[in-house]
């Protein structure tokens, strides 16, 4: 059974540090130190407008290199493009994270992301405070308003009266990859400006699937998160972020080095519509399944609600769902995550496996009734 947990440790708890014994379940740890939750995650991605490729401009180089042929371009691996990528990323982003104190004397993170004064943060870390008091990295303190969360998707968005400020890079357009390099930037156990590095264990990782819940589809890390680092950046080697940490999975209550982080699209387009008022509705296919015991692997139609995006699409009972937008479908939580990941009335590719052949289906995501 796994179990959703978000810690608080009063100030008291932190001059003794005494922990509880460890639990004897699988425990899914949402960590912002005081406030709740934490999480980090970490990813790669090349750009191809940074240094990474040199040509071969001197004759004799070039003799050498192609035996006399026409001259060529050579690719230097992209780790060599410069000899401290962690901490030149560091120096890029450390200046856009905050640290996040709620009056309740819990410590979180927060990434700038417009220089008009709004800061994006884990929904968990604001839950029930209408201000925080924002620190930036130079030490100057002012007060922050809650804008909005949504808890569901664990995004969050403060708002100060400044502006001029600087505002971090967000990698929108990025695909991140398994295996990639990545940066968290954030206040772990309160202690600001802290940066750590890893890589990405997994893309599209769904979570926090329970009977009657939600998944959330998550980057997921082996990087090193506790608490304080909720809403803190996650970044690749150019200092773009790519996310906002928000979890991680664990057996001790810290660092177990499965974290994760709401992929910076996601958590963009949650506080745009924060910001505008917008309803902050999931999107709905209409359709139940299941995983496949055997086969190909996908998620499974057992039934196909009317008069949804589905039923207007052609979705059948039976149909086999392998990629939904161009992302692989696993099981029916990869399903629900990645629908999720969408606005109502967005349009999405959907491909299902139909008496053996591969059909290509249109779908337009409906709204899903609150309850």
């Amino acid at each position: 059974m796994i179990d959703v947990e978000q810690t608080r440790e009063s100030d008291d708890a932190r001059r003794k540090r005494v922990w509880p014994p460890i639990m004897m379940v699988l425990v899914l740890t949402v960590l912002a130190l005081g406030a709740s939750g934490v999480g980090i995650s970490y990813l790669f991605a090349d750009d191809p407008s940074q240094p990474g490729t040199a040509e071969v401009t001197d004759p004799e180089a070039v003799a050498t290199a192609t035996g006399g042929n026409e001259p060529v371009g050579v690719e230097t691996p992209s780790f060599l493009a410069g000899d401290e990528p962690i901490a030149d990323a560091a120096e890029v982003i450390l200046p856009s994270v905050v640290q996040l104190q709620t009056p309740d004397g819990g410590v979180g993170s927060g990434v700038i992301y417009d220089s008009n004064g709004l800061i994006l943060t884990a929904a968990h870390v604001v839950e029930g405070s209408d201000t925080v008091i924002v620190r930036f990295s130079d030490g100057e303190e002012v007060v922050g308003t809650v804008v909005g969360g949504a808890a569901e998707a664990d995004v969050g968005v403060i708002e100060v009266d400044r502006t001029g400020l600087p505002a971090a890079t967000l990698a929108l357009d990025e695909s991140p990859r398994v295996g990639q390099l990545a940066i968290a930037v954030g206040s772990p156990w309160g202690l600001q400006s802290t940066v750590t590095a890893g890589i990405v264990s997994a893309v599209n990782q769904a979570i926090d699937c329970r009977l009657g819940g939600s998944c959330r589809s998550m980057l997921q890390t082996d990087a090193a998160i506790n608490p304080g680092n909720s809403g803190g950046a996650l970044v690749d080697r150019f200092g773009r972020v790519l996310g906002i940490n928000v979890s991680i999975f664990t057996l001790s209550g810290a660092n177990d080095g499965v974290g994760f982080a709401v992929p910076i699209d996601i958590a963009y387009d949650i506080a745009e519509r924060l910001v505008a008022g917008e309803s902050l509705a999931s999107a709905y296919l209409g359709v139940t399944g299941s995983d496949v015991e055997t086969g190909q692997a996908g998620a499974l139609i057992t039934e196909v609600q009317p008069e949804t995006g589905a039923d207007e699409a052609g979705v059948r009972v039976d149909d086999l769902v392998i990629s939904i937008g161009g992302v692989r479908v696993q099981g029916i939580a990869d399903l629900a995550s990645q629908v999720r990941s969408h606005r109502p009335g967005t349009t999405v590719d959907l491909v299902v496996v139909r008496d053996g052949v591969e059909v290509d289906l249109v779908v337009t995501l409906g709204e899903l009734a609150s309850n």
